[in-house]
């Protein structure tokens, strides 16, 4: 338990948020340090992280996220584990396809992910995906590599590996104000008051708003909803084996879920942070967009959920100490690649926050501190 001074509980380090984000750092931390976990909701993973329909994809996002899941690659092929008794990857592939007029987009995409991705013909990518509507795609490639995810197979490995270390977790613990004296801060939460010379802030879509209440400039944090709705396939397919399609422009993507038919419209409504709810608009929208470019129509929707995917200007993660207030780490903005670049981030922010230089087999695939920083140039622009 920690140590009771004058009522209030004081540990090594404390982190806010239990999601992906929270759970690795302080999985990563708690080796020979105290470290304290605070979760707002009754279970950790609530909001983004238990609504994430997670690919493993190394051609997707900016620069530093695709270093990141690179540098994610070997632990998620060989976690070594006591918590992981089975693959946390299953071969997917993931299609990119455009229609005669986005063709140009085609390209531009090739371009940027290179040999990460291979072009097919239409007959090419109809074959691996038979639903497409005859004569709507023009031109597709492939990243034959990307795999499914089990979300909360990876999770709970470090929340278990966090709880082994003696890591305390503590749910339905909101923190209400924040204060630093100098050396330390203190945190009034809804059960006690906790503190420690290093809070984490690893509480994604609240992130702005925890660094105000902690009298830290915000990094410009924007929450996006992301609608997704589960279809059932034709009766007649079977899509176990088929790849993930995802529009060329992120209009929609169609993705195989034990059976069913996992969609949505790619949506990036900004929200501010909440419980987020599918809009019906939303749901229409996706719909529509999928019944273009398929051979199917949706008469009934089995199940739709929103979870909201949080940005900063460059779309980049923030991850590093802030400079104008001591001991205030921010661990944010992973977007929706927070689950496949977990095991890197996680232990890039651990190192940083023990003073370390970043990981060498990280900082290999060109991941840097600029680029991750609180202050780069772009981050609130």
């Amino acid at each position: 338990m920690g140590i009771v001074t004058k009522q209030v509980e004081a540990f090594d380090i404390i982190v806010i948020g239990a999601g992906i984000a929270g759970a690795s750092v302080a999985a990563e931390l708690s080796d020979g340090a105290h470290i304290l976990l605070l979760e707002k909701e009754d279970q950790p993973g609530y909001h983004t992280t238990g609504r994430s329909a997670a690919l493993y994809t190394k051609s997707y996002g900016p620069p530093v996220i695709r270093a990141l899941t690179r540098a994610s690659w070997k632990f998620f092929n060989n976690p070594q584990s006591q918590y992981i008794d089975h693959p946390l990857l299953q071969r997917r592939g993931a299609m990119f396809v455009a229609r005669s007029d986005q063709m140009k987009s085609l390209k531009n995409l090739q371009e940027k992910l290179g040999d990460t991705v291979q072009l097919l013909n239409p007959e090419e990518a109809h074959k691996l995906l038979p639903l497409f509507r005859p004569g709507y795609i023009a031109g597709a490639m492939i990243d034959s590599e990307a795999s499914d995810i089990d979300v909360a197979a990876l999770h709970q490995h470090y929340l278990k590996t966090f709880r082994a270390a003696k890591g305390e977790l503590r749910n339905q613990t909101e923190v209400t104000a924040m204060s630093h004296d100098g050396e330390r801060w203190t945190l009034q939460t809804s059960k006690n008051k906790v503190s420690a010379p290093i809070v984490v802030n690893a509480s994604g879509a609240w992130g702005d708003s925890l660094a105000e209440m902690a009298g830290v400039a915000p990094v410009g944090l924007v929450p996006k909803r992301r609608t997704a709705l589960l279809i059932s396939s034709p009766a007649e397919m079977t899509p176990d084996q088929w790849p993930m399609a995802i529009d060329v422009d992120e209009q929609f993507y169609l993705k195989p879920d034990a059976g069913k038919l996992l969609i949505s419209p790619a949506d990036e409504t900004p929200s501010p942070a909440c419980d987020a709810q599918p809009d019906e608009m939303d749901v229409a929208v996706c719909v529509d967009r999928i019944e273009t470019a398929f051979d199917i129509s949706v008469r009934r929707i089995d199940h739709k959920w929103a979870g909201l995917r949080s940005f900063v200007a460059d779309k980049c993660p923030v991850c590093g100490f802030d400079k104008q207030v001591p001991g205030f780490f921010w661990l944010v903005g992973q977007g929706g690649y927070g689950i496949q670049s977990a095991p890197a981030l996680a232990r890039v922010a651990s190192a940083l926050i023990k003073g370390r230089d970043i990981p060498d087999d990280v900082a290999a695939e060109g991941v840097t501190q600029a680029a991750i920083s609180p202050h780069r140039e772009k981050v609130a622009a």
